[in-house]
């Protein structure tokens, strides 16, 4: 397997013969049971904000950690890799198991193909195409089409701050575009791969709030890994017979699916728990720049000033459209007995 080096300078890089190549939330995450009695006080601890400061690095290193797979493994071992270690690592950590709803499981099922399998198969796709650091820019978005998405769906009251945050943010995913899509029609496909990854974010984290209200967090996402590591098998093990497996290569993968996609979506979970959904959720502000510093300073991914300026109106504009969607959900977890 040899990835095609990309044109940004590709990026200054003195790499072995590369080949094709192309990012969580990263995970979204929502409230968990636990979060809905927790005693909410003024300050983080010190064991708060080893958590929030331990996730938002794992989460933000993902695009890393991709970027440094894709050196020897195709995009869909890399997927399955990802999904399937992800899975394993909260199969075996202790919780409390609880049965899916019969009116849940279709949207159970949706969620592993929105939340997990779509996602996280466009990501090492779209970073054959742009660096880590942009990919992880343009991730910073996923709050603007969460508020979307709450606003249609969950038919939330739309306020002029929120759609001031909404329109910001879009801005500043156009400016962090405008850089990558100017070098040509591949670096274009990257910008476009992500965006639809982000979107997909952005629904699941939507459609997962109440069900992980009613299941746990790390529960309901065990079942959500378990059935996206069948959705994404065929592709991955399509693409098995091109992988290098250089060491280097793996342990980032295994590092990305045992660590970033199963004991960070813990750990995720436990955060929430001590401090609530809406102050955890801060999170998503810090993961663009985990993403920025990570791909400059360990693969010399080139950032223009555009995309600084960008990322900045990213970040504003999802905090601006969260802040309705947060103080409602604050009000309705703590008058929930």
């Amino acid at each position: 397997y040899k990835r095609q080096p990309r044109s940004r300078s590709a990026m200054n890089r003195s790499y072995p013969p590369q080949r094709a190549r192309p990012g969580c939330y990263r995970a979204g995450v929502a409230s968990t049971t636990s979060s809905r009695t927790a005693a909410i006080d003024d300050r983080f601890t010190s064991q708060d904000w080893a958590l929030f400061l331990a996730v938002a690095g794992i989460w933000g290193s993902s695009f890393l950690f991709i970027d440094i797979g894709l050196d020897a493994l195709p995009p869909g071992v890399i997927t399955l890799m990802r999904v399937g270690l992800g899975a394993l690592a909260l199969a075996v950590l202790p919780r409390k198991h609880t049965s899916i709803r019969s009116e849940d499981r279709v949207r159970l099922v949706t969620l592993s193909v929105v939340w997990v399998a779509v996602p996280f198969t466009l990501f090492p796709i779209a970073e054959q195409h742009i660096s880590s650091a942009v990919a992880g820019l343009l991730n910073g978005g996923t709050p603007i089409f969460a508020a979307i998405f709450a606003m249609v769906l969950l038919r939330q009251p739309t306020r002029g701050a929120q759609l001031l945050g909404i329109a910001v943010g879009f801005v500043g995913v156009v400016l962090v575009s405008l850089p990558s899509i100017g070098e040509g029609s591949s670096e274009t496909f990257g910008v476009v791969l992500v965006v639809l990854a982000t979107v997909c974010y952005g629904f699941a984290v939507t459609l997962a709030g109440p069900m992980q209200q009613r299941y746990g967090s790390v529960n309901l996402m065990a079942k959500v890994l378990a059935l996206a590591t069948i959705w994404t098998a065929p592709y991955g093990l399509w693409q098995v017979g091109d992988a290098d497996w250089e060491i280097g290569s793996v342990l980032a993968v295994v590092v990305l699916g045992v660590v970033g996609t199963g004991i960070a979506f813990a750990l995720m979970g436990t955060l929430v728990g001590r401090v609530g959904s809406t102050r955890a959720s801060f999170i998503t502000y810090l993961i663009p720049v985990v993403a920025l510093v990570l791909g400059v300073a360990f693969r010399g991914d080139e950032v223009f000033v555009l995309e600084l300026i960008g990322v900045a109106f990213v970040i504003g504009g999802a905090f601006l459209a969260s802040r309705a969607t947060a103080r409602s959900s604050r009000r309705q977890l703590t008058s929930t007995p």
